[in-house]
């Protein structure tokens, strides 16, 4: 730059005259000081467009609750997966422990760190990705890859073999302090690398760190079960399954799900991805012999056809989304005429960004996962209204669902999880290729939480 431009008096008094020249703005002003934006810009009328009956609606049990914690693609996964335990039991509501894929993915979260800083101990300290990888190695969010690899590997367990614990519902002090020890470990290998030691060496470290992780996990969140007797009954106390299982096998007896069967599709209208074509990203998983994670990028209307495909055939769909958009929490409205804050503003933001450009910009990306239990269709059937299954308790929303407009889901929706039998050859094929590494900071690499 030639030259600096300062803020000078004249600018500040041009900045108040234009404000004072409206009136409007004085009233807005006047509102949001005692009330706050949100409560100003609500639009009433997406409250009534929010209707609760639906064409498609699949019946789940109790809404489940995440606490204080980044646990909502766990959640997510497990809503679509204690449907089949109710459905095949017929129960009327039933839950999965949440504490125990939270064990494991802390635990595999750790090793998959570790292994990642052996692989970079000859870049600088300062170079992008080990600062990177040491931002944040243990955080809460993930995505369904990652659940899919823990599920794999360890099975799944009811709720009362494995319940909440202070810190698995409200995870912070967890994080803070393995993290802490986790950049411990970090700092031990890199200054053992530097000392001459080998590969090998290295990997005993590693196993001696891991030590410690487990044991911050069992006295932070108990111990996972091994086995575990299980007696379950209906609402007319009729018992409906018993018996001593491995998470292994109550997954394949309760759960039958195939669990390789189900793909992410993500919609990522930007330049840098082409569309029918298969993409990773770099340093991004947790169970290291499972890998990365994949997804295939299609149009978003490919990704609202097998939503509805998967719940006309009964099943739920497991989604991401910016769900801080466009949502009137206490009311449970996901859409993008919810809050006309441009409006109240007078600055049209929104014409300026569309859906590739908040993601190029960093005004959006994917934040929280959950799971579709419901669609409303036009004549043609297309979907026009969306029922979605939360995790934040009962309390709020439409009893703890929320209602999306089609519009909301063209515009937030980053990623959808469904069977690949719902896609076309051509699809499939495009999600099978070799996938393209995205870099790490990409924004199909953010955790939903």
């Amino acid at each position: 730059m030639d030259s600096v431009h300062t803020i000078t008096p004249a600018d500040i008094e041009r900045a108040q005259r234009n404000f004072d020249d409206c009136r409007c703005n004085a009233i807005a002003r006047n509102a949001v000081t005692g009330s706050g934006v949100r409560a100003v810009a609500a639009d009433p009328a997406a409250l009534a467009r929010a209707t609760t009956t639906f064409d498609i609606q699949l019946e789940q049990g109790d809404i489940t609750n995440q606490r204080h914690s980044g646990r909502c693609w766990m959640f997510a996964s497990l809503n679509t997966m204690r449907f089949r335990v109710m459905r095949k039991l017929g129960l009327k509501t039933f839950e999965l422990s949440e504490t125990y894929p939270l064990f494991w993915d802390k635990f595999e979260r750790s090793n998959w760190f570790f292994e990642n800083i052996i692989a970079t101990v000859d870049a600088q300290l300062t170079s992008r990705e080990v600062s990177y990888l040491l931002a944040d190695p243990i955080g809460d969010g993930g995505q369904w890859d990652m659940f899919r690899a823990l599920v794999k590997k360890y099975g799944v367990v009811p709720k009362e073999a494995m319940p909440e614990t202070a810190l698995s519902g409200d995870t912070g002090d967890l994080r803070k302090y393995l993290t802490r020890y986790l950049r411990h470990g970090a700092k031990r290998i890199r200054d053992a690398a530097a000392s001459g030691s080998g590969t090998e060496a290295l990997t005993e470290l590693k196993k001696e760190l891991m030590d410690g992780v487990y044991r911050i996990l069992v006295i932070t969140l108990g111990e996972p079960p091994k086995t575990f007797d299980v007696r379950i009954r209906d609402e007319r106390n009729e018992l409906k399954a018993s018996g001593t299982y491995t998470p292994k096998e109550f997954f394949a007896e309760f759960v039958d799900m195939d669990l390789d069967a189900y793909i992410s599709l993500i919609n990522a209208p930007t330049d840098d991805k082409p569309y029918m074509r298969s993409y990773t990203v770099k340093y991004l998983g947790n169970v290291i012999e499972d890998g990365s994670v994949r997804y295939v990028n299609l149009p978003i209307e490919v990704l609202k056809r097998v939503a509805v495909a998967q719940l006309r055939d009964g099943l739920p769909v497991w989604f991401g989304s910016d769900v801080d958009q466009g949502f009137l929490r206490k009311e449970g409205v996901l859409d993008p005429g919810a809050l006309d804050v441009d409006s109240l503003f007078r600055l049209p933001i929104e014409e300026g960004l569309d859906k590739a450009g908040r993601l190029d910009y960093g005004e959006s990306l994917m934040t929280h996962a959950m799971t579709i239990q419901g669609v409303n269709l036009d004549s043609e059937g297309e979907p026009t209204r969306w029922r979605i299954e939360n995790s934040w308790g009962d309390d709020r929303g439409k009893k703890g669902y929320d209602i999306a407009s089609t519009a909301w889901f063209d515009e937030y929706v980053y990623q959808v999880v469904v069977d690949r039998r719902y896609l076309s050859d051509e699809e499939i094929a495009a999600y099978d290729c070799d996938p393209i590494e995205l870099a790490p900071w990409d924004p199909m690499g953010a955790l939903a939480d």
